[in-house]
């Protein structure tokens, strides 16, 4: 079937505005990060009408077994099947270790059963340096060819100088890198988390301005 593909840099818009009621003080670990993050896009999936399941699988052939996927939508419609899921619309890994990045894009991108393949995916992953966006993304390119995917990967890095999180969204079409936005997280004076695009927040807009 002719693949349907979601805005997907439109979820990210959501993601950067709702990053504060996911209610992350300095008192949360890695790992309620992972959790909060995956039941937001979770909760996200039911709200537009897909059935989802948190540690799905799906079968990878060069691996020769299942592996989970971290958050799976599927799309039911009784019209066309009471049995059958009509498609995978999204799978999502989420993933805070820099030295996993390959092998997240490769549970993105892996070789599956023809009924596995996403329509859709994202991956939200911290990396080592902005350097390896480019790597990371011609990477993403590659396998894409084949799996021919709305494709979102947040990238997500810390920036000493500054003191804050860099986050930065490549959206890709399965013609290549279609669009990328830019954004910071970071601690207010109250220890909770919030995100902010670049271009929104204050104090990149005051040097912007002060620069002109």
């Amino acid at each position: 079937m002719e693949k349907q593909y979601l805005n997907l840099m439109q979820y990210f818009e959501g993601y950067v505005r709702n990053y504060r009621r996911m209610n992350f003080s300095h008192l949360h670990n890695r790992s309620m990060f992972t959790k909060r993050e995956i039941d937001y896009f979770d909760n996200l999936g039911q709200m537009l009408g897909f059935d989802t399941f948190i540690e799905d699988s799906k079968f990878d052939k060069v691996k020769g077994r299942s592996r989970p996927m971290d958050l799976a939508w599927w799309k039911y419609d009784v019209r066309y099947s009471d049995e059958q899921y009509q498609y995978l619309a999204l799978h999502l890994e989420r993933e805070n270790v820099w030295n996993k990045d390959v092998d997240t894009i490769e549970k993105l991108f892996s070789r599956t059963e023809e009924g596995y393949i996403p329509h859709n995916v994202i991956g939200v992953q911290y990396i080592e340096s902005p350097e390896r966006i480019n790597y990371l993304n011609d990477l993403i390119i590659l396998k894409n060819v084949i799996q021919n995917s709305n494709a979102l990967m947040v990238y997500r890095y810390y920036d000493n100088k500054l003191e804050l999180e860099r986050v930065c969204a490549n959206s890709f079409t399965p013609q290549g890198l279609d669009e990328v936005r830019l954004a910071i997280c970071k601690q207010d004076e109250t220890g909770s988390w919030f995100m902010a695009f670049e271009e929104e927040y204050s104090p990149f807009r005051e040097e912007m301005f002060s620069t002109k």
